[in-house]
């Protein structure tokens, strides 16, 4: 067929001459003849709105087009070949081809999902909501900001929280719509040299005097529960932050400070723009907007890490190491800079320190299998605390009875913190290894792995600190901690699932067997013997998981940007602000106490299971965790077998706070009889 210039205004072709010649072309055989079984489509061709759409979730300098009207079935012939594949045969063949169907088709065939989530369903659980027939619903609508934080708080608060200015006017965005890309991970950032990001100067925190003022009025929640804001008869709370004598509660003087904040000190702090960032949070549940407070269980992720992920699939894909072309270079690089990210952001020496594996369960079970089968032997002891985790546990036992040694235990007191004088009793020379964690996930106790760390070292053990929990409310400095190990998990620290680290003082890693076999970690193989490669690839035999180690570096980037003195000192009045509330209702008990806490409130309610409580608060689009947080014995110290934990995290408001002590204040309202 002959070609036909198109000299249409702007260049761009008319809708029914683009139909005339597609018609003219499926009409034409590759001999020149017609084709007989070709018959012109009646309809022609529809229109496309090719106006860019705005995605509340994509970052600056992406656009997404609206997708074509699907192609009616009447209009395509319907004599197409069993072998119809078009994309896969040589192009001078393509033309005697008829035209595909490109409207979305089922993933496993038949009619196009009802839903345009084609990937739930009826076997996942998550049947489809759309009618047959009808409009895909829309997506939830993101509330546009107000100024300031009024609508993060009660709205009763609003009038004693500061002036928030707006966002820097003028401040230089990204060049590049990959504003996750910079020189550390092989990517340049296209922004001239010296261009600083957006530091937390963009944020606003309430000062104390602010926090003061919040926590002097009487909370709405409660009220609606009909509960009063008296504060309870027993003022004698281990909690520094509500202490009478330094907090005087909801109807003292507020002159005083909090201990240790400098009022103006810290950066401002902007909770919207941070919950901007996580697309999760505009979710609806049971008809509500998502309140995730099961930070413990596993943090939601940002925008910059998921379009991380998207971009590695997209550009980068590859294994790495070992392949001499381009992609495995790209894969190889973003990688090996999300290990030096970690090291950054953990503090150590160097990046032959860093060891990626799935999480810290992993980690641990990989340092009992490498260091504790070489090093542990009958007799031998190794001491954990009564708060840890099952991972920091089912590891040493097994250890310990295939090795005929010995587990102990460092006691708490009733507020939950470890008891350091027994401690001390337990170590002696048959000490091996100190594993403790540095903060609970199920009562948020912060202990002092300092001083544990120090004092394993002096009775000449290790120790390993297991960090899960730490890493995402509190700078963390492996050098400062004198740690041995240091395991954390990416997804508690806003990073994808399936990946963690193991830090490991080289000197330490370096005298380790490794723990699997294969590819990756070998120097060299013959029948006769293997020689294996130096730490850190002697412990990451196979394929790793390279994307979501690549994710786990964007994260760390994302927590930085904030700061994370910025996140500590928001979490900490957080968690004041809701261990104030949770004390004024009847009939709830905080099991943890300590002084040190993280942003975790682990409680029981009198006549109450703790699943019920777990099912009100779902029902109110509350998502807490309640059971035994794998942490059963900690739980039987108290008399306990599971609890509500309600988590928090940066992201977090005192208005989901409010929505959590108002469903509680309810429930205990409705019920006080006290269950057995």
């Amino acid at each position: 067929m002959s070609s036909v210039p198109l000299n249409l205004p702007g260049g761009l072709p008319d809708p029914a001459e683009l139909a005339r010649l597609a018609s003219e072309f499926f009409a034409t055989l590759p001999n020149g003849t017609r084709n007989p079984n070709w018959s012109a489509p009646e309809v022609g061709l529809p229109d496309i709105d090719t106006a860019p759409v705005a995605s509340p979730y994509l970052p600056a300098g992406y656009q997404n087009a609206s997708p074509p009207a699907p192609v009616d079935s009447a209009e395509v012939p319907q004599d197409v070949p069993a072998n119809g594949l078009a994309q896969n045969v040589p192009q001078a063949y393509a033309a005697a081809l008829p035209a595909i169907d490109t409207s979305p088709a089922s993933p496993h065939g038949g009619s196009v999902p009802s839903t345009p989530y084609y990937f739930l369903g009826e076997s996942n659980g998550y049947p489809s909501t759309k009618p047959s027939g009808g409009t895909p619903p829309d997506a939830p609508e993101t509330p546009a900001p107000t100024a300031g934080l009024a609508q993060n708080v009660p709205q009763g608060y609003a009038a004693a929280l500061p002036a928030i200015d707006a966002a820097p006017q003028g401040a230089p965005g990204p060049s590049t719509p990959y504003y996750f890309l910079g020189e550390a991970s092989g990517y340049p950032s296209a922004l001239p040299a010296g261009t600083a990001l957006p530091d937390a100067q963009s944020y606003k925190l309430p000062g104390d005097n602010d926090l003061h003022g919040l926590l002097a009025t009487d909370e709405p929640a409660l009220r609606s529960g009909g509960i009063s804001a008296a504060r309870p008869a027993d003022t004698g709370s281990s909690y520094y932050f509500v202490d009478p004598a330094r907090y005087p509660g909801p109807r003292g003087s507020h002159a005083g400070a909090l201990p240790n904040a400098a009022a103006g000190a810290r950066p401002p702090f902007d909770v919207n723009a941070i919950r901007a960032d996580f697309p999760i949070l505009q979710e609806r549940v049971n008809g509500r907007q998502l309140v995730w407070f099961d930070n413990a269980a596993t943090t939601q992720k940002p925008q910059a890490v998921i379009d991380r992920l998207a971009y590695f699939y997209a550009h980068e894909n590859s294994n790495i190491h070992r392949a001499a072309h381009e992609l495995a270079a790209r894969a190889t690089d973003a990688y090996e800079s999300a290990r030096k990210k970690v090291a950054r952001f953990l503090g150590a020496g160097s990046a032959e320190e860093i060891i990626f594996v799935r999480g810290a369960t992993e980690a641990i079970n990989l340092i009992a299998k490498s260091w504790g089968d070489k090093n542990i032997g009958e007799g031998d002891e190794i001491i954990v605390s009564h708060l840890e985790h099952h991972a920091n546990i089912v590891p040493w036992q097994q250890l310990a009875t295939a090795k005929g040694a010995k587990l102990r235990v460092i006691p708490v007191d009733d507020s939950g913190q470890v008891l350091l004088g027994e401690y001390t009793r337990l170590l002696n020379s048959r000490t091996k290894l100190v594993s403790v964690t540095q903060v609970s996930n199920a009562l948020g106790t912060v202990v002092p792995v300092k001083e544990i760390v120090e004092l394993a070292h002096r009775a000449g053990a290790l120790a390993l600190v297991d960090g899960a929990q730490s890493v995402s409310h509190m700078r963390v400095d492996v050098q400062a901690l004198d740690a041995d190990f240091f395991v954390f998990s990416g997804h508690k620290v806003f990073a994808p699932t399936g990946i963690g680290v193991v830090y490991g003082k080289r000197a330490v890693l370096e005298d380790m067997p490794p723990w699997q076999g294969g590819g990756n970690m070998i120097a060299d193989v013959t029948f006769e013997r293997t020689v294996f490669q130096p730490p850190p690839a002697r412990f990451e035999a196979g394929t790793g998981n390279i994307a979501d180690a690549v994710g786990l570096g964007a994260a760390i980037d994302y927590i930085e940007r904030i700061g994370m003195e910025n996140i500590a000192r928001y979490e900490h009045d957080l968690l004041a602000y809701a261990t104030h509330g949770m004390l004024l209702i009847p009939g709830v008990r905080l099991i943890g106490t300590a002084k040190e806490k993280a942003s975790v409130l682990s409680f029981v309610l009198d006549g109450y299971q703790t699943e019920e409580v777990g099912k009100a608060l779902n029902e109110e689009g509350i998502a807490v965790r309640s059971g035994h947080h794998c942490a059963q014995p900690i739980l039987r110290r108290f008399g306990l077998e599971a609890t509500v934990r309600p988590s928090l995290a940066f992201y977090n408001t005192c208005e989901e706070v409010d929505r959590m002590v108002a469903v509680v204040a309810r429930l205990a309202a409705q019920r006080r009889t006290p269950h057995h």
